[in-house]
């Protein structure tokens, strides 16, 4: 049985979470600057984290894995798990795209991807989180950590049982991850791309011009 009506408000739920520029707020508020004229220009934890410092990073991680667990888990609940498939796809819109920027460029949906898939399929949103962490910890690229933690989460999923709207879901997210690391992977080809130092803060003072939409 489908809930045309539930579901289009799961959607729209999804996307209003996902649109709440997390990393942009913390940095406004706590710094009064604009993170997306400092280092990469993404409002993600990675760029916050870069920036600012663990103590900004870290929250940052929370709130956007949140904002993509909420809508998607909510909506498996009461309603379906296609629906929670569709909150989980509009939070991850509104990360990359948020209304409450103007839909201008957001972040790359790593953190929303995770946390929505911990709210449909929770044991392959683990695995691929502890692979991150692994592959994190041995290349210190959080851009090839996100890649691989990505693209097995297809796999993950279909052997946990999940029904193919979720795989279907998983393959595509891992797409989306992909395609908005192409940059990473220009650069990694290059060997010009910055491995992370988890204790490293650089100072905001200097801001870097913002990359180009």
């Amino acid at each position: 049985m489908t809930h045309p009506i539930a579901t289009l408000l799961a959607i729209a739920g999804g996307y209003l979470a996902g649109s709440m520029p997390f990393g942009y707020w913390v940095v406004r508020v706590l710094k009064h600057e604009d993170i997306r004229r400092i280092g990469s220009g993404g409002i993600g934890a990675t760029n916050v984290w870069r920036a600012y410092g663990r103590w900004y990073g870290i929250p940052v991680v929370l709130l956007d894995t949140l904002k993509g667990f909420v809508p998607a888990l909510l909506a498996v609940i009461f309603v379906s798990h296609l629906a929670g498939v569709l909150a989980g796809a509009a939070a991850m819109l509104g990360h990359w795209r948020p209304v409450f920027l103007r839909f201008e460029k957001g972040g790359k949906m790593v953190a929303t991807c995770g946390g929505a898939f911990f709210g449909l399929a929770p044991y392959a949103a683990l695995g691929a989180g502890l692979l991150w962490i692994l592959v994190f910890v041995v290349t210190r690229y959080a851009s090839v950590a996100s890649l691989v933690a990505a693209l097995s989460l297809p796999v993950l999923v279909y052997l946990t049982g999940k029904p193919w709207s979720v795989v279907g879901f998983a393959a595509a997210a891992a797409g989306a991850v992909v395609v908005l690391h192409r940059t990473n992977l220009r650069r990694l080809r290059a060997g010009t791309e910055n491995r992370f130092e988890l204790r490293r803060r650089r100072k905001a003072a200097t801001p870097a011009p913002p990359t180009p939409t």
